[in-house]
């Protein structure tokens, strides 16, 4: 359905089992989204992945297709901080590890369908050269190529217990090397993106590509808050560095309950990686069982949300596990977030009242128009988003019983293009999303151009919507909405698959070449020609920025005490 929500019969009586499955979110392991600051939505967050960057998972996307409204688009990304020179061996896909999408369709936590990427090298180098490339490279099986990948991905319908038939198989786009090697970022997607892209059997395509980064945000919070002074304010961190991304485009049809997109529209979305449980000596697989070591839904939570000695355990479960661990402190960090009371406390902003139920729907449940979270008695609370928006309760078949609080990205597939609170079409789309009263954006899914650092900070400020702010917001909208002064990506995206950006062809530490490829430098200037993120090399923020920066620094925690277990033998416990 264009441009609408579907209003599914028997709402309400979802609605009410999801109120009464909040109650089960005990000890969650991950409440609220904060503003991030560890290197990015999901840049080298946790100890163990410091050391395997190959498997370190950054940004999970999903949203309708432009190009067609009967498909979707999940994009996930790998491998932060690329270097477009870091040669001589680039950013190849790990060949022992699984790269997975995973798809929840009824709200159990469980994934219904998960989408396995497994990558082959062959590398002819030998003993011959160090060069990835021995000459010009204009095609993907030009003989200069010395080093190639290929995937082969499989889906598996039960959850990931096994895995049909191959559905697609193809080359992999190489990393971009240089103008001299490559020639442009235009010669590039031309030669050896483009042609990369396979078809998947039962509709729609794939690509393994290197990319430009498309998150966007300002990271020099550890830099004594933003310089001290505030003059390290608006410059795109990001700006410059690449990742290895997958994206993956099939009919809505293939990821609904039942096939049918029409009456169950809502998908959960997250993106994980695996490595063999045990190794040879010579570090190939010595079994089948496969341990989780990285996990992404929703943006700015690991780094942010967990504190760093339960990273790795955050990362190695699944969203079913995460209401396990029974502790009511973390229910009580949401209902009562540290955040706005430090904004208060700090600035004089008052706090939106707690409990904040509010925050827990948004970003563990989804959003219904009746949705109100009931827990330990406490009253009920409307949420301040009036539209049925992208619950997994909201599809007809899902089993209301068997829904569960997790952490996620949630699409309602239903809506396609910009669109109201009203329901009706917008002529264009709004980085702030939801709460710039564009339904079609985050936390409904999220786009590329979605920005969800200042999203989440007018979230926790209580504000949904930009065009109507309460009046005991206002001086919260007014101090937070400039957030870290960088709303758009250094590239543009594309709105024909494969959506993201070209690679990156300049260093990263190169102001500019000439050839209007620069990054900009640190404090927000850019040299002429250049295309970096700043916004005024030395301007001085509005002072609330400042707010901003102590928010970040101060996100909560949670509790989260599970150990790693291998993927498939706790799959099979579960069974």
């Amino acid at each position: 359905m264009s441009g609408s929500v579907r209003l599914l019969q028997g709402r309400r009586g979802r609605a009410t089992a999801l109120i009464a499955a909040g109650g089960l979110l005990g000890g969650s392991a991950v409440i609220g989204l904060l503003p991030g600051t560890a290197g990015a939505s999901s840049h080298r967050e946790a100890p163990l992945l410091l050391n395997d960057p190959a498997v370190d998972n950054t940004d999970v996307y999903a949203f309708s297709s432009p190009e067609n409204e009967d498909n979707v688009v999940l994009i996930a990304n790998w491998q932060p901080f690329e270097e477009p020179d870091g040669g001589p061996n680039f950013y190849p896909w790990a060949e022992d590890a699984e790269y997975l999408v995973n798809v929840d369709n009824d709200g159990d936590a469980i994934a219904d369908l998960v989408y396995r990427w497994r990558f082959t090298t062959q590398d002819q180098r030998g003993t011959d050269t160090f060069l990835y490339n021995n000459g010009p490279v204009t095609s993907l099986d030009d003989e200069n190529l010395l080093f190639r990948q290929s995937f082969m991905l499989d889906v598996s319908t039960d959850g990931g217990h096994s895995y049909g038939h191959p559905v697609a198989e193809g080359p992999v786009a190489p990393s971009y090397v240089g103008p001299a090697g490559m020639g442009t970022a235009e010669d590039y997607v031309a030669n050896l993106r483009d042609p990369a892209v396979t078809d998947v059997h039962g509709g729609g395509r794939t690509l393994a590509t290197q990319t430009e980064d498309p998150f966007f945000l300002d990271l020099r919070v550890f830099d004594l808050l933003y310089g001290g002074d505030l003059s390290e304010t608006g410059q795109d961190t990001l700006a410059g560095y690449n990742v290895n991304s997958i994206v993956l485009e099939v009919p809505k049809s293939e990821v609904a309950i039942h096939h049918d997109a029409a009456n169950n529209p809502v998908i959960g979305v997250w993106s994980t990686t695996t490595r063999p449980t045990l190794r040879n000596a010579d570090g190939t697989a010595a079994s089948d069982d496969y341990t989780q070591v990285s996990r992404l839904g929703q943006p700015l939570v690991n780094e942010v949300v967990v504190p760093t000695g339960l990273k790795d355990a955050f990362n190695a479960i699944s969203p079913d596990m995460d209401a396990a661990a029974a502790d009511g402190a973390v229910v009580d960090r949401v209902l009562q977030p540290e955040v706005p009371a430090l904004i208060e406390g700090i600035y004089g902003v008052p706090a939106p009242a707690g409990p904040r139920f509010d925050i827990f729907e948004v970003f563990l449940t989804g959003v219904v128009s009746s949705g109100v979270v009931d827990v330990d008695g406490d009253p009920a609370t409307p949420n301040p988003i009036d539209v049925d928006l992208n619950s997994q309760a909201l599809n007809a078949g899902a089993d209301p019983a068997a829904f569960q609080p997790s952490e996620m990205l949630r699409l309602n597939m239903a809506i396609t293009g910009p669109t109201g609170l009203d329901m009706q079409p917008l002529e264009e789309a709004s980085r702030l999303g939801v709460i710039g009263g564009d339904i079609q954006g985050f936390p409904n899914g999220r786009r590329l151009a979605d920005d969800v650092v200042d999203i989440e900070l007018l979230a926790l400020e209580g504000i949904y919507d930009v065009s109507n702010v309460p009046a005991d917001r206002q001086a919260a909208f007014d101090a937070l909405k400039a957030g870290d002064g960088v709303d758009v990506n250094d590239r543009e995206f594309s709105e024909v698959f494969p959506y993201v950006a070209a690679p990156h062809t300049d260093a990263v530490n190169v102001t500019d070449n000439g050839n209007g490829n620069g990054s900009g430098n640190g404090n927000g200037a850019v040299m002429p020609g250049g295309t970096g993120g700043g916004s005024g090399g030395g301007m001085l923020m509005p002072a609330v920025t400042g707010a901003a920066a102590m928010v970040l620094l101060a996100a909560g925690g949670l509790s989260l005490l599970r150990d790693r277990l291998p993927v498939r033998g706790r799959r099979a416990a579960q069974a």
